[in-house]
C-alpha cells in the first residue's frame, strides 16, 4: 500500500512539474511565435493587399474587441498620413481545414482592397489555385457584400475547387462583418 501512495505521489510530481514546464515555455515564446506568424505568414499576404501603404500596416496593427468578445488584429494602410483601408484575417473552411484570409478594405469607399491567402491545407493543384493571381485579382473594388458567380455574384469560382472557392468567400463575408462592426471605432482610431 505504501508504494503505491509512493508511485502516485512521485507520478503526480512528475506530471505536475512538466505541466509548468509546458506551460511556462509556452507563455515565454508566445510573442516570438506570435511575430513569426507576422512576418512570414500574414505579413506577405498584407503587404499583397496594400503594395502602396506608406506605413507598416503590421507595426501599427491594433486589437480590437468584437461584440462577442473575441479580439481581432486590424492592418491599417495610411496613404499621405490619411486612413485609406485597414485588413483582417478571417478563416473559412476549406477541404483540407481550415484557410487563413487577409481581407483588405478601402474604407472611404466600402469596397475591397483585394485577399491574400495566409494559411491553408489544400489539395495541391487542385484547391491551391485559390492562392494563384487569376482567383486574387478578381476581388480589389468590389463592393459589399461579395458573392460567387453561381451564388448571384461576380467572382468565378476555381473550377474543380468549389469547397475552396467557397471556404476564401466565407473568410471574406466573416471579415466584412467584422469590419462592418468595427469600422467607426477604426476611423476614430486612424484619425
Amino acid at each position: 500500500m505504501k508504494s503505491i501512495l509512493q508511485m502516485i505521489l512521485v507520478l503526480s510530481l512528475l506530471c505536475g512539474s512538466a505541466g509548468f514546464c509546458l506551460s511556462y515555455l509556452k507563455i515565454t515564446t508566445a510573442s516570438r511565435i506570435e511575430s513569426q506568424a507576422l512576418t512570414f505568414v500574414q505579413g506577405p499576404a498584407i503587404l499583397d493587399v496594400f503594395k502602396d501603404a506608406e506605413n507598416s500596416p503590421i507595426d501599427d496593427r491594433r486589437a480590437f474587441t468584437l461584440a462577442d468578445g473575441s479580439s481581432v488584429n486590424v492592418f491599417p494602410c495610411i496613404r499621405d498620413g490619411v486612413l485609406t483601408g485597414v485588413a483582417v484575417e478571417r478563416f473559412g473552411s476549406g477541404y483540407g481545414g481550415d484557410l487563413g484570409v487577409v481581407v483588405g478594405f478601402n474604407i472611404r469607399e466600402d469596397t475591397l482592397a483585394g485577399i491574400g491567402i495566409t494559411t491553408m491545407k489544400e489539395t495541391a493543384g487542385v484547391g491551391t489555385r485559390v492562392k494563384e493571381p487569376v482567383f486574387l485579382r478578381q476581388f480589389p473594388g468590389k463592393s459589399l457584400p461579395v458573392k460567387l458567380r453561381n451564388q448571384g455574384g461576380d467572382i468565378d469560382a476555381i473550377s474543380g475547387a468549389t469547397v475552396s472557392s467557397n471556404g476564401v468567400m466565407g473568410a471574406v463575408e466573416r471579415a466584412a462583418a467584422v469590419y462592418e462592426e468595427l469600422k467607426p471605432l477604426l476611423l476614430e482610431t486612424w484619425k
